[in-house]
């Protein structure tokens, strides 16, 4: 089993019983993303279960190439679990993680962990290789830490006082390390049960999306610490640095050679920190952090230690804040009080919005404590933060703002009786939440495979496969720099997409393509290739797929060649690139399955209204462009400024299912497409679950 330690770890909190489950059972989904699905399939029975019930099993899965040479494919861990996060249901989603916890899971011997049950008293994990221990929270009153503070007394009860480079000893068996810990941490928002609660991972590594850190509070679990000193098989090592130095000859981004000098993220993949600095070279003071094996390095760290490892909406969370260096602390803040970075920055906003229309404010019709006229300054952001962390004012003491605030923006307003009639927040557009109760990120009528697929699915998917489509003419708009033609760029693009590939109008944005059936090839092909080669695989979201990239031949980048040759030097597997879609495609047809053991009708499958009536407006207020076809012709055009219609979204769901081979009417996947997929024992659940009754 090259590329696997072999081992999965199953814990239950509830009996505190510690087990093995041979990663052979799973290795036919890959891993990450694949085999999560199917032990949560496994040892959920009642998949209807709440977010917050102790039958609720969290799966922490690795890839065969966690832990190798792998670039930008290394050190990633997914998350699964029912949430508790959206609406109307928790649903069972993902989340997903960088740094170096999935390597160090690794070389201690596990592929992965499936937790279940609840502690009758507050604990940790901690694993040293194959000694596996729930000790108690009190004894190093680990309850009430931050997610920092909790780190480094782990860090310092596991290896001790020394300084990095001391050896480490592990356990009793002698066996050593240079390492820390791996450490995956709740803050208060967790211990609270905010709903927006995330979990952290050394500074600002980040599993955001699901509520998983309420999940960890309430099933009383603080934190996992993991340190390993063994190593993983990989099928050919030679084989692997001769692919790695491959990428590095011929599409590895380089400082001294910009192509693009004053825009750097995106398809050069750049050892640039994303840290509140997206354009240019990095700061004075500011230098690259990577991911475990990563070659692009788009995090950063600061000579002053502020704002470190904190990227895109983590960095942006108060970015009306005054300073540069107030943005940096207030990033700090949601790291170390573990709240999700996308649900604060779009809610902080509203709040704000709220205050500014004399709605929200001491004695008002929204009772909030705040202090808005310190807004801009730390201390705004900082009373926030802790009203939802702790439930409270923000000051110290109980507070009902707090209280309903930590259920959720959209929890919370249609607490406060802002969803109701006509005026609603989200018919409006005021309350931009546009899926599920949760945050928008992109502009869903802009950036339709983004908008569709989180729709379809259960979370904004934040994959951002083919952002370079929207991010570069949208940028080169406004600084007058030349474009390429936007028929060969997508041409580049489609001739990767096995097995839809020379499709062009896949790509073709334009607003007379939004609900035709090559868009429903985009949006599929999408689904199919994430929950794979990126989920499944763990293959970094921001750097692949490496579609374009201006150091390739021809500005082509290794999407469709690199995937399948790191996969096979690892794992000594003969896996092509279509192979990783086709299993893409059977684990998207599993979560919909789960999804439709939740409740889950096509008739849920809806935007909020002000989709439908309000025109899309960005971030900045500058209009988007994409490629699409004006007067018969390629070129690039407004995407933003538009609307869904909802009849026309009915028949591209309708036509959507048709495609996936489920059944129109309620959106389930069929008996039929279930079984050409190998999933007959998820069509007998179906069945079972009485949801073939009125198909």
């Amino acid at each position: 089993m090259n590329g696997y330690a072999g081992k999965i770890l199953s814990i239950d909190l509830s009996s505190r019983r510690v087990a093995t489950i041979p990663t052979e059972t799973y290795q036919q989904w890959g891993g990450g993303h694949g085999m999560g699905s199917a032990l949560f399939f496994d040892k959920v029975k009642d998949k209807t279960v709440d977010g917050f019930h102790p039958d609720n099993t969290m799966t922490l899965m690795t890839s065969p190439l966690c832990g190798t040479l792998v670039p930008s494919g290394a050190g990633r861990t997914e998350i699964q679990g029912i949430g508790v996060q959206s609406l109307p249901i928790g649903w069972f989603t993902r989340s997903n993680f960088g740094g170096r916890f999935s390597s160090m899971l690794k070389y201690a011997g596990w592929d992965g962990i499936a937790i279940q049950g609840q502690a009758d008293s507050r604990v940790w994990i901690d694993i040293r290789n194959q000694d596996v221990r729930i000790r108690e929270c009190h004894d190093l009153e680990l309850w009430g830490t931050d997610t920092w503070e909790c780190q480094k007394r782990i860090w310092k009860h596991v290896a001790g006082n020394g300084v990095y480079g001391d050896w480490i000893r592990v356990n009793q068996n002698g066996d050593k390390t240079t390492q820390r810990p791996a450490v995956l941490a709740i803050g208060p928002a967790g211990e609270n049960l905010s709903r927006m609660a995330c979990l952290i991972h050394d500074a600002g590594n980040g599993a955001g999306q699901g509520g998983f850190g309420a999940v960890f509070g309430k099933k009383g679990l603080k934190a996992i610490s993991v340190i390993g000193t063994g190593s993983i098989k990989v099928n050919n090592p030679q084989a692997l640095m001769r692919s790695r130095l491959w990428l590095k000859d011929n599409y590895q981004f380089s400082l001294e050679n910009l192509k693009i000098k004053n825009f750097v993220i995106g398809f050069q993949s750049p050892p640039v920190p994303m840290a509140l600095y997206r354009f240019g070279r990095p700061r004075v003071g500011q230098r690259p952090q990577a991911c475990v094996g990563c070659t692009a390095g788009c995090r950063g760290r600061y000579e002053d230690g502020v704002g470190n490892e904190s990227i895109c909406f983590n960095s942006l969370f108060y970015y009306l804040g005054r300073t540069h260096l107030i943005q940096r602390q207030a990033a700090d803040l949601i790291n170390r009080y573990g709240l999700n970075a996308a649900e604060m920055f779009t809610g902080e906003l509203y709040l704000k919005t709220l205050h500014d229309l004399g709605v929200a404010g001491k004695g008002r019709d929204i009772d909030c404590p705040l202090d808005f006229t310190r807004y801009g300054e730390l201390s705004y952001a900082e009373q926030l933060v802790k009203a939802i962390s702790y439930r409270s004012d923000g000051m110290g003491n109980p507070h009902p703002f707090g209280d309903v605030l930590a259920e959720g923006f959209v929890r919370a307003a249609d607490k406060w009786g802002r969803l109701k009639g006509e005026n609603s927040d989200l018919k409006t557009g005021l309350l931009k939440f546009p899926h599920w109760g949760l945050p928008r990120h992109k502009l869903e009528r802009s950036q339709l495979d983004w908008g569709y697929g989180t729709m379809l699915s259960d979370r904004d998917i934040n994959e951002h496969c083919f952002d370079t489509l929207r991010a570069f003419p949208t940028y080169f708009k406004r600084t007058g720099e030349e474009l390429p033609p936007s028929e060969a760029v997508v041409k580049t693009i489609t001739d990767k997409m096995e097995p839809f590939q020379g499709d062009l109008k896949m790509l073709d944005f334009s607003t007379d393509n939004m609900y035709s059936d090559h868009i429903i090839k985009l949006v599929s092909w999408h689904r199919y290739y994430t929950r794979f080669w990126k989920q499944s695989a763990q293959l970094c979201d921001f750097r692949w797929p490496d579609f374009l990239n201006l150091y390739g031949p021809e500005q082509a980048g290794a999407a469709g060649i690199a995937e399948q040759r790191f996969f096979n030097d690892v794992t000594g597997k003969n896996f092509s690139f279509l192979d990783g879609i086709n299993l893409g495609k059977k684990i998207w047809n599993l979560d919909n399955v789960i999804w439709a053991l939740q409740g889950r009708h096509r008739d849920m499958v809806r935007f909020a209204d002000y989709v439908y009536t309000r025109p899309g407006t960005t971030h900045t207020g500058f209009p988007e462009y994409m490629p699409g076809i004006k007067d018969g012709k390629w070129d690039y055009v407004v995407t933003s400024g538009r609307h869904f219609d909802s009849d026309r979204f009915e028949d591209f769901k309708t036509r959507f299912y048709r495609f996936q081979g489920w059944d129109e009417k309620t959106g389930c996947p069929t008996r039929q497409t279930l079984e050409s997929l190998g999933l007959g024992f998820a069509a007998d659940a179906l069945e079972k679950g009485g949801k073939y009754k009125n198909a």
